[in-house]
């Protein structure tokens, strides 16, 4: 990890997925689900400019095809709807709440899985000590830059990093996107 820190420390900010409005951020981590980061940032800046000047009760009535238009899939568009509807009716101050309560209220959104609701903590609530286990771009920076492929050694090291694992995670991430691993393979 001192390698990471040393190569990127001045090259992260967990301020870049931040946005005050929680409908977008999590609409914006719905679109990154399971797509490249290329065409999630393609998608994300279409979909930006397509809300622009909305308020969340004119995003959340937007005919579903203007919403498909701008690169995104049918069920997105539906999950994306169904983070709105969530916001405008319900009424919850997540900065009061530990992590896995946020986790399981989000996860009650369809469309919000376990690792939106991890990716919400770790850049909109700014929560220090986010992993997510399942996210295959952490793991495969993990596999590249320690050499380790066992789950059970994965689990066990990241346990080590906390309580900053919310960095550790933006460490491995921008490794994997620059290609730059500590250990050679």
């Amino acid at each position: 990890m001192s390698f990471l820190i040393d190569e990127f420390e001045h090259d992260i900010d967990l301020l870049d997925r931040y946005d005050s409005n929680y409908s977008k951020a999590i609409s914006f981590l719905i679109i990154e689900q399971q797509v490249s980061f290329k065409a999630a940032i393609a998608i994300k800046k279409r979909f930006d400019i397509l809300i622009k000047n909305l308020s969340n009760k004119e995003v959340y009535e937007l005919n579903i095809q203007k919403i498909k238009n701008v690169g995104i899939s049918q069920r997105k568009a539906d999950y994306i709807k169904n983070t709105y509807h969530f916001f405008l009716t319900t009424d919850v101050d997540f900065t009061k709440m530990d992590d896995q309560s946020v986790i399981s209220r989000l996860c009650k959104i369809k469309g919000v899985g376990e690792w939106t609701a991890q990716m919400f903590l770790m850049f909109v609530l700014f929560r220090s000590d986010i992993f997510a286990p399942k996210d295959l771009a952490l793991i495969n920076s993990i596999k590249r830059n320690y050499l380790i492929s066992d789950i059970n050694k994965i689990n066990k090291l990241q346990l080590k990093w906390a309580p900053y694992r919310s960095i550790a995670s933006l460490l491995l991430w921008k490794s994997i996107e620059t290609n730059t691993f500590y250990a050679k393979s």
